[in-house]
């Protein structure tokens, strides 16, 4: 039934075929299909309504969300219901206004034009339900699934959370995992306001928590001598290679569990999870965003065999430059690269808005699956966005535990844990951390919390 179509050309016909894809139900009101053309623009108007308030006042809420397998399962199966029912309304609406009398070749052109436009209406939606698929592939793959039920308010009487944060280098030409970066992430649950503690790779003669890691290691942690010289950064992979030390625990959770306890006992803080990214994995991570803008104060000799350079300026960094500005030590030590390391974490974190993670997405989402590890489970990560909003509107500070402060060579771990109590207990008075950075050249390095914001540019 063509309804008032014979009346119309195949240029008004179009059009309102064109209209009923922006307004459901346009075409049924002007063929004198009153009730349908209203259900299916009230529908219409209360669905994109609610979407759009949803976009705009959801924030952390929304994003939540985002990140439950089920509500993400929910969105894919939505996005491609709404595109199948939109070209379902976008063919019948030509239907009842099409003209009753087309020559052959008009009527191919039209139908190819209605196509077209069918792609075109159904392509948003098919790329939702695409991000919806790609994102819960890697909640599911990185994230675990928590044992226990999470509480609602997981934070109540719970003042610090501690993640471990571990920047990993496995090179093709090493066997095992080294921990050459460890930081622990101390944030205020109520703020936001968070506290980076550096540890050095080598502090040596690390006391092992109580158990079958301190009977092996009675006087600290030995590695195996003489082919290892028994500093932090090797306890993750004996760990593995040793399932006896942490009895019970699988292989690829043994070197977290230590190396979190072995950390925790020893600074004072209950480590809860970590987060451990490869260093090759993060450069693409770099890539993906679209680069890193930092301040690089002085040049920076970088590649196996001093092929690059890093100039000082501020600039936007490849993940090529962004990886070997943390991990380069050519003309300078382990210590200086310690505190580029907070640099660039700061600067991810701040740059990570939601225009560039939805605009590199797919590309973010395969880099972060290939790099990152971590024992957070799945059902903390509404609560963890909430938090990480806090923590991206607070100061994050840094402190690092480097010589003079510590000889890493025979450490005073009593003095760590002692330092670690007392920058927790005034990390609210900014003005203890604001100094400016020429200032902090005639400080004792690491005798007080620096403010990355001042230091990093």
């Amino acid at each position: 039934m063509a309804g008032n179509g014979s009346r119309l050309s195949l240029k008004a016909s179009l059009a309102l075929t064109l209209g009923s894809a922006v307004l459901w139900g346009l075409a049924h009101l002007w063929v004198g299909r009153r009730v349908t053309g209203a259900l299916l623009m009230g529908f219409y108007v209360s669905v994109v309504t609610a979407v759009t308030a949803a976009l705009v006042s959801g924030g952390p809420e929304l994003l939540s969300l985002v990140v439950q397998p089920a509500w993400l399962w929910s969105l894919t199966l939505g996005a491609l219901l709404f595109a199948a029912v939109t070209v379902a309304v976008v063919v019948r609406s030509y239907r009842l206004v099409r003209p009753e009398t087309l020559s052959a070749p008009a009527r191919y052109l039209s139908a190819l034009a209605v196509g077209l436009l069918c792609a075109l209406v159904a392509a948003p939606m098919a790329y939702t339900a695409r991000l919806a698929y790609v994102s819960q592939n890697v909640v599911s793959s990185v994230f675990v699934t928590s044992p226990t039920p999470i509480p609602v308010d997981p934070w109540k009487g719970r003042e610090r959370l501690n993640i471990l944060l571990i920047g990993a280098d496995a090179a093709a030409n090493r066997t095992g995992v080294r921990t050459d970066s460890m930081t622990v992430a101390s944030i205020d649950t109520r703020t936001g306001a968070t506290v980076l503690f550096g540890l050095p790779r080598n502090l040596e003669n690390v006391p092992m928590p109580e158990g079958p890691a301190r009977e092996r290691f009675p006087y600290g942690f030995g590695g195996e001598p003489p082919y290892t010289p028994g500093m932090l950064n090797e306890v993750f992979q004996y760990a593995e290679d040793y399932p006896g030390m942490v009895p019970g625990v699988p292989k690829g959770r043994r070197g977290p569990a230590l190396l979190k306890k072995t950390i925790g006992d020893f600074t004072g803080l209950e480590v809860s999870h970590y987060v451990m990214v490869d260093m090759f994995g993060f450069a693409k991570i770099i890539d993906a965003m679209g680069g890193v803008r930092l301040t690089v104060k002085d040049p920076i000799v970088y590649g196996r065999q001093n092929e690059g350079l890093i100039r000082a300026g501020t600039r936007r960094l490849s993940g090529e430059e962004a990886l070997w500005f943390g991990r380069a030590r050519t003309y300078s030590d382990d210590y200086v690269r310690m505190g580029r390391q907070k640099c660039l974490m700061n600067a991810v974190t701040k740059q990570a808005d939601p225009v560039t993670v939805l605009r590199s997405f797919e590309r973010l989402a395969d880099a972060a699956a290939h790099a990152v590890s971590t024992d957070i489970p799945r059902q903390l990560l509404p609560n963890l966005i909430e938090l990480a909003e806090r923590v991206k509107g607070s100061t994050i500070r840094s402190f690092q535990f480097v010589p003079p402060l510590i000889d890493t060579g025979n450490p005073d771990y009593g003095l760590i844990k002692r330092r670690v109590t007392s920058v927790l207990a005034r990390s609210a008075d900014v003005s203890s951390a604001t100094s400016a950075p020429s200032h902090n050249a005639h400080r004792r390095p690491g005798s007080r919390p620096v403010n990355l914001d001042a230091v990093c540019g």
